[in-house]
């Protein structure tokens, strides 16, 4: 097995691209993936790497707390999901502050299970219904 390279989301403009993407909702992270674009590649000079970006924010506690969960996640993706992960996908995960606690294999099995599911397949997302019936009252008046 080929070992894959991995690179990190640094600019802001990077992790809010991710943001389009899908979202894979789990107990201890928020995993958002995007297939990039073959502009988006050739713009950013990549080919079939894979970038990874983490997000812990300050609601999971102070500067020692987020960055403890940080570099956990770090290292749970580097041995455990990078094989899992597809060639040409940025990710970010968002870490919940239940990862601080978490058993380090459940975490990195958690992450490897999220990082695994292939676009369309798997357990699908909750999507919120914004379609209105044809027919019927809107907001409570009628026509």
């Amino acid at each position: 097995m080929t070992k894959k390279k991995i690179l990190r989301l640094r600019k802001r403009a990077e992790f809010l691209s991710v943001r389009t993407g899908e979202k894979r909702r789990g107990p201890l992270i928020l995993m958002e993936a995007k297939k990039r674009t073959p502009e988006e590649s050739t713009k950013a000079k990549l080919t079939d790497e894979i970038r990874v970006g983490f997000t812990v924010t300050k609601k999971n506690g102070n500067a020692v707390i987020r960055n403890r969960i940080r570099r956990r996640l770090k290292e749970a993706v580097k041995c455990h999901a990078a094989g899992d992960m597809q060639a040409g996908t940025d990710y970010v995960i968002v870490a919940r502050r239940e990862a601080l606690d978490a058993p380090f294999l459940k975490l990195a099995s958690e992450i490897a299970k999220r990082a695994s599911w292939q676009d369309g397949s798997g357990k699908p997302d909750r999507k919120r219904r914004t379609e209105r019936p044809e027919s019927g009252p809107v907001n409570g008046k009628k026509s």
